[in-house]
């Protein structure tokens, strides 16, 4: 059994050739211009999403200060297991914030804390209560993903703007079949289909 040799013609739309047609050019050119401008735009978004949530990580860190606050009454004990995963309970507390003015409020403590137990919480440039800034852990993380999901949002979006103007070029170029097809049948005085 005698192997045929299989010609594989690769980057055809570039080449000189009898057959093709200008729209199959086009089609090249945006096909080649989707994927670099996915590439380039989805590095360029992810950069910058990253730098964006890098620079809210920072913001948080300097905007929150940690200080001390003492529990104004007895902390009830532990909640149920289905209740968060710190084991921690509210209870009312007192702290000095930064301009010095006293604040109380319920803040988050260990259970079965007594009155006048000195606890540390994070209070915002306002002296009001907030949750702790990120460790540099879940800052990478969220800087990571944060980066990553903008960029292969945005490749995603130029790739699918890509993929519609093929389907458009894809239909322009089977009108144009059709239309040659109509003018050699009717050339010759019969029709094929």
């Amino acid at each position: 059994m005698a192997m045929s040799e299989r010609v594989t013609l690769r980057w055809w739309r570039w080449r000189r050739n009898a057959l093709k047609r200008r729209i199959d050019v086009v089609e090249a050119w945006v096909v080649l211009a989707g994927w670099v401008f996915a590439l380039l735009g989805g590095l360029g978004a992810g950069l910058m999403a990253a730098d964006a949530v890098e620079r809210a990580v920072e913001r948080q860190r300097t905007e929150t200060r940690r200080v001390p606050a003492v529990a104004v009454e007895d902390a009830p004990g532990p909640s149920p297991a289905r209740a968060a995963s710190d084991h921690r309970v509210w209870a009312k507390v007192r702290w000095t914030a930064p301009d010095g003015s006293t604040h109380t409020d319920e803040a988050r403590v260990p259970p079965r804390t007594p009155a006048g137990n000195t606890i540390p919480v994070w209070v915002n440039r306002n002296g009001d209560i907030t949750a702790p800034p990120v460790s540099a852990g879940e800052a990478w993380l969220h800087t990571t993903l944060g980066g990553g999901l903008a960029g292969a949002l945005a490749g995603g979006v130029v790739l699918g703007a890509t993929w519609l103007t093929r389907l458009s070029l894809d239909r322009r170029r089977m009108a144009q079949w059709d239309a040659e097809w109509e003018r050699i049948d009717t050339r010759r005085g019969w029709k094929t289909s």
